[in-house]
């Protein structure tokens, strides 16, 4: 009974930690990406792409690719450099978590 107790709460808190980072994530786009992308990645300018409902992984690996000089961008370079891993996990969160261009609705 009290392993299950302790599996529970460890579940409960991962679940709040996974909607903490995508609240976080929220507040980092409307300073740091909005102006580009949009403050929740649906871009209305086709000359940056919309970010809304890419995997989190992918968001992951690009923000680490550019900041690594791995992808090549002089804008998005500057932009990821600066950003650390909590920072980038929680804005590829944030934009998976928005419909992406298939469905804007949400």
């Amino acid at each position: 009974m009290r392993i299950s107790l302790i599996i529970a709460t460890c579940l409960l808190a991962a679940g709040s930690a996974q909607a903490a980072n995508a609240d976080l994530g929220k507040d980092k786009a409307a300073t740091v990406c909005a102006s580009c992308h949009g403050a929740d990645g649906k871009s209305s300018n086709g000359q940056y792409p919309i970010l809304a409902g890419q995997h989190k992984d992918y968001l992951i690996k690009a923000l680490k690719d550019y900041q690594s000089g791995a992808r090549n961008n002089a804008i998005m370079a500057g932009m990821a450099k600066p950003l650390s891993k909590a920072e980038i996990e929680s804005l590829a969160a944030w934009f998976a978590s928005q419909s992406g261009p298939l469905n804007m609705s949400r």
